[in-house]
């Protein structure tokens, strides 16, 4: 029964997660690009600051990026991570 459970809360919560995801730690620029309100310039800042501070530790602090602020975060949030492969099946949907 304890099986049983287990597979049943697993399984709830793999349906609940977006499995696309662009991973902001990892993402080249074109992949970046693919985000929402993120063109070519903003990945190249994105990229940048990585290089600079390295891997982000939070999702908002993106928003320490110049011509990044809350709403572009909130607007990409559910498409973006910070660990894992990047996978772009899905952004922007």
């Amino acid at each position: 029964m304890k099986l049983f459970k287990s597979i049943i809360v697993t399984t709830i919560l793999l349906a609940s997660t977006s499995f696309a995801k662009v991973n902001i730690n990892t993402a080249n620029v074109d992949e970046l690009s693919a985000l929402k309100g993120i063109g070519e310039v903003k990945a190249e800042a994105i990229i940048k600051y990585r290089t600079e501070h390295g891997e982000f530790k939070s999702i908002e602090e993106l928003t320490n990026i110049k011509g990044i602020g809350d709403s572009t975060v909130n607007k990409i949030k559910a498409d973006i991570k910070l660990k894992g492969e990047t996978d772009l099946s899905d952004v922007g949907q």
